[in-house]
């Protein structure tokens, strides 16, 4: 251990622009780090922007998209922020200045069932009205269907099967995904090429990549590698810690047993293999800056 540097682990030192691009993966507790950045954007002196809400959000863009979705964020002022639900996107590859990238993570198996119930919650339908009036109301059977009876029952919605490709938000199973990056070859389920090009998208890319169950530790390191924007982030969290626990908290989700998770998890191995990747890089970052345990 004594052989970590923080200056190795830092890829905040390579960004080409003052700017974060957070390009959140869905239910890893981004929606309260969106709320936090808010916060410390007013502490910090700097501006956040995020995306739209969208009817349909597509997270794997055409190289046309990719282009005009890496102008337009290098066209922000800087300092900024800006959040989207989108895959890792390769700006140098354009000609374009690199932002700073950061990002979340959770243990699969519990965010695919966080997943799961977040669709279903009475909440996510009245804004989805709100925002789309003409969308369709879902068959109450399927709202009424529990994770369990999904997994045990093998209903295509809860079987993961290995090399699977599924399009749009709607594949939650896919952590990897937003950061293997839009190539076809990230879009199979589990695979060892998805496996080892979102490895080495964070090892040489990311900032910071934090772990929805050490939050921490995740804002100590982002504190000490990123300190323009996320100076202060651990008290203004700990000090809101309840209003921060409110956001997206689904009271609708049951308890899932052990014995259908390890189901699942027999199907998600290079998944959790990249979450436990992400982990071990965040503890190497902490401890090579010699940051305090609490």
């Amino acid at each position: 251990m004594s052989t970590l540097r923080a200056w190795d682990l830092n890829n905040t030192r390579k960004a080409d622009l003052e700017l974060v691009f957070f390009n959140r993966v869905p239910k890893v507790g981004s929606q309260t780090f969106m709320t936090l950045i808010r916060r410390l954007s007013a502490e910090n002196s700097f501006t956040f922007h995020r995306d739209a809400v969208q009817r349909i959000e597509t997270i794997r863009l055409s190289p046309d998209q990719q282009l005009e979705l890496s102008d337009m964020i290098a066209d922000l002022p800087t300092p900024s922020v800006y959040v989207k639900h989108v895959c890792y996107t390769n700006f140098t590859r354009f000609g374009l200045p690199a932002p700073i990238y950061v990002n979340l993570v959770r243990d699969p198996v519990e965010r695919v069932i966080s997943w799961y119930y977040y669709i279903r919650a009475p909440w996510y339908y009245v804004e989805r009205k709100q925002a789309f009036p003409d969308l369709p109301l879902p068959d109450p059977r399927w709202l009424r269907k529990d994770f369990e009876t999904c997994v045990l029952n093998h209903d295509p919605e809860c079987t993961f099967n290995y090399g699977e490709t599924h399009e749009g938000i709607g594949d939650h199973r896919r952590q990897t995904l937003f950061f293997c990056g839009h190539d076809e070859e990230c879009t199979p389920f589990n695979t060892v090429g998805a496996l080892e090009r979102a490895k080495y998208a964070v090892e040489s890319q990311y900032s910071v990549v934090g772990v929805l169950e050490d939050l921490n530790t995740t804002l100590s390191v982002f504190e000490a590698y990123i300190p323009r924007f996320f100076r202060g982030a651990k008290n203004i969290y700990w000090e809101e810690v309840n209003n921060f626990n409110k956001i997206n908290r689904n009271s609708f989700k049951p308890p899932v047993s052990e014995e259908v998770k390890d189901i699942v998890r027999r199907n998600f191995t290079r998944e959790i293999e990249f979450y436990q990747f992400c982990k071990q890089r965040l503890h190497k970052q902490f401890l090579a800056a010699k940051l305090p345990l609490n």
